[in-house]
Formats: structure tokens, sequence, C-alpha cells
């Protein structure tokens, strides 16, 4: 049975001051929690190798569809990936999890908690599950900060074996790294002050500053929005940042309009700040997934198994981790955040 851990639940939390407050744990806990490096800080590539990589890249998504089906078949079977997580050596012997420290209900630091404020949340659940499956202890796992524009770097050079960190399915992503089935449906939704006169994703945000996280789904699907002329196409989409906290920062020092995010992120900032909330519906529908290198196969049948597992567990599972983390902030009803059932379309 897996051990629950006792949780102090997050209360009060918003506004400027909580930010600052948030943003001071942050500095603090960066002392003690890994970072991955910056792409600059690694060795130079050969231009012409990754001007080689990028085409290949490009073609792979034009011909991707459906990317949330392209995953393998669950499996309890051991493989190579899995061995060589089993057999590091004592203190090591952990499952190194990229994650966020920021974003609050999915991987955060409460701290009113107390102790060491460790670390909380829906995806850092899926990860201590993870971890429980593969080395038989729920707590043996290493937490690697990872900023949203690094994640998929941070599993190409090794930093992690896997990134749990509301991360969306795309065929882009696809060409660089491996996808667990789905765990968690959203959509892109903007995020503005209650005063903004900005009601959605329309012809209101003609002129406004928008921002969005480097390397995000959002910044991308904005990009094509506006060559296709649609409603981002006068907005300026110039403010991007590598996190996508610093967002909801920027709209409450009034840098920005608004932002656009993830649906089930934008719940969360807006429960942190009781001055913004979310405007009109969804305009895309996106499926968070666990992401590990593209070799890695009996690692994704194995994340794919616990998924299954997971989801069917109605005591400690998918369902316990909505109502204790997200129900505050997307409501009781989970259904819309449920994830299709799985389809595992990847031949190998």
């Amino acid at each position: 049975m897996r051990v629950r851990r006792l949780r102090t639940g997050l209360k009060g939390w918003g506004g400027v001051g909580a930010m600052a407050v948030a943003c001071a744990l942050a500095v603090l806990f960066a002392l003690l929690l890994p970072v991955v490096r910056s792409h600059g800080e690694r060795g130079g590539a050969d231009a012409g190798g990754h001007g080689v990589v990028q085409s290949r890249q490009a073609r792979a998504a034009e011909e991707c569809t459906d990317p949330e089906k392209q995953t393998l078949p669950p499996s309890g079977a051991d493989g190579p990936t899995i061995e060589a997580i089993r057999n590091r050596a004592g203190a090591k012997r952990k499952l190194v999890v990229g994650v966020d420290q920021n974003s609050y209900r999915w991987g955060y630091r409460d701290p009113n908690s107390g102790g060491d404020a460790r670390l909380e949340g829906f995806d850092i659940d899926l990860a201590h599950r993870i971890a429980e499956e593969i080395l038989g202890d729920p707590d043996a796992v290493l937490f690697r900060a990872v900023p949203t524009n690094q994640r998929e770097e941070a599993i190409d050079n090794g930093t992690v074996d896997l990134v749990v960190r509301t991360m969306t399915i795309t065929c882009e992503r696809l060409a660089k790294v491996a996808y667990s089935a789905p765990y968690f449906k959203t959509g892109q939704q903007v995020l503005a002050p209650k005063s903004s006169p900005i009601t959605g994703y329309d012809d209101t945000l003609a002129g406004r500053k928008i921002c969005t996280a480097t390397s995000s789904t959002a910044l991308s699907t904005l990009e094509q929005d506006r060559k296709d002329g649609g409603p981002a196409a006068d907005a300026d989409l110039s403010t991007t940042v590598p996190n996508q906290l610093d967002c909801l920062v920027r709209l409450q020092l009034g840098e920005v309009d608004a932002v656009v995010t993830d649906g089930a992120l934008a719940a969360s900032q807006a429960a942190q700040d009781p001055t913004v909330e979310l405007k009109g519906a969804p305009f895309t529908t996106e499926y968070y997934g666990v992401a590990m290198k593209k070799d890695a196969d009996d690692l994704v049948r194995r994340v794919n198994q616990v998924l299954v597992e997971w989801r069917a567990d109605r005591t400690g599972g998918w369902q316990h981790s909505y109502d204790e983390w997200l129900k505050e902030t997307m409501g009781a009803d989970s259904r819309q955040s449920e994830p299709p059932a799985p389809q595992y379309l990847r031949g190998s």
C-alpha cells in the first residue's frame, strides 16, 4: 500500500504580497534543489548537424497526427532503462524527475507546511507513484527544478530520467522526446485582471501585450494564430519568460495586459491572486503527458502501466490527487479534466 504523507493545505496565499513570499522561497530553495543548466552553458553543437536535426524534426511534426495517441502499450516488464535506474548505488538509487517548484497545486513548495516545505502537488503525486513502481519506494525520487524552456533539453542530456511538469503532448515535441499516454486534459486560456476589458480569446486582445512562457504551447499557438490572422494577429507577443509563473508577476506589475497559458495552470494562478480571473473558455484541447528519452521504450511502457493503475485506484489514485490538489481551483467536477481512454498507436 502506498504510504500517504501528511500535508498541510495552503490557505490564503494570494496577491502580490504572497508572490513576494513565493519568490523568496524559490530563491532559498534554489540552493537546495538542483536546477538544470541553461542552453548557453552546454558545449557548442555543430551547426550543420543541428540544421539536419531540425529539418528531420520539422518533417516528423508535419507527418504527426493525434500526438496523444503516439505512445507504447503498457507493460510491467523491465528493460535497460529501468535496470540502469535500479543499479544506481547508495544515495543515488533514485528516480530523477524534472518538475516545477512554482506551480501552485501542481508542483510547488507550501510555505505554510512547516519543516522543509517539501514539494507537493498533482504532478508530484504522480512522480512519487512512478518511483514506487520502479524502485519500490515512493520517496526514492530526486526532484530537479526544470524551467519551462528547458524540459526537452533536460531529457536529452540525461539530467533527468523523465519530466512530470504540466508538459503538453505535441507533434513538435514528439520529434525530440517520447511521451506516455495522457494523464490530464486542458486547453489554452486567457488570464487577465478582473477590471480588464479583455473578454477572452477574441478581438479584445488587439493591441494588447500578452505574456507566454518560452517554448510553451501557448507561444507556438499564438504565433501560428498570428500567421493565420486570428485574434492574436494584432497582439504584442514580445514578452516571453522562462517559467510560466513569471507571467503572473508581469501581469501584477502592469507590464503586460494578459497571460495565455494552459487553463489548468491559469486557474491555479487566479487562485493565487484574487485580482485576476480567467477570461472566456479554453480555445484549444491539449493533454499533459510524462516525457522521456526517445529510446527509453521500457520506461515509456512502465509509466503507461502506472497510469492505468493510477486511474483505476479509487482511494489513492488520479481522482484522489485531483480532489486534494485541484478541486479547490478547478471545481468539484473533474470530468472536464479527465484524459481520454488511452490509445497506443506507436509501433516502436
